[in-house]
């Protein structure tokens, strides 16, 4: 099972900017708050399935709490408050219906392969960020392996 995470992100792998967002949160989460898994990755396909969230885009940032999931803007502002620095003001955010702040999510969600690029594969992470990263053998255990394998990683 996992390492005991306080909470889990998924994210687009080969996504410039998502790899960039998830290097942002790392250095602002002195206390490991957070792990991490790309949605194409093994651990990542284990998850959306656990949660039943396997029609879900690449286009969603996804924060896993618990059994809580939470999504695109409430995911980012849900992360904001435990960063280090002033960024809990984020927050202030909240008041704006989730309606209007995730049309503005989606619209750049949409243009961020554009703006930003994207990669062939999925970064590998080293050293101590390596850790911060979930593996599927943490997720499930060698028994059930062939049912990762089933759909369709």
């Amino acid at each position: 099972m996992l390492k005991q995470p306080t909470s889990i992100l998924l994210f687009d792998g080969v996504c410039n900017f998502c790899n960039g967002a998830v290097h942002f949160i790392i250095q602002r989460d002195p206390k490991a708050r957070f792990c991490f898994a790309a949605l194409q990755s093994e651990a990542g396909q284990v998850l959306l399935k656990r949660y039943g969230l396997q029609d879900i885009g690449l286009d969603t940032f996804i924060l896993i709490e618990g059994q809580q999931t939470f999504f695109r803007t409430d995911a980012a502002l849900r992360v904001a408050r435990h960063l280090s620095g002033a960024w809990f003001l984020a927050g202030v955010f909240r008041v704006v219906p989730a309606a209007f702040r995730d049309a503005f999510y989606n619209a750049f969600a949409k243009r961020r392969y554009r703006w930003f690029g994207q990669r062939e594969v999925c970064i590998l992470p080293t050293g101590d960020v390596a850790k911060r990263f979930i593996d599927v053998s943490e997720l499930v255990d060698l028994t059930a392996a062939a049912d990762v394998r089933q759909i369709g990683v």
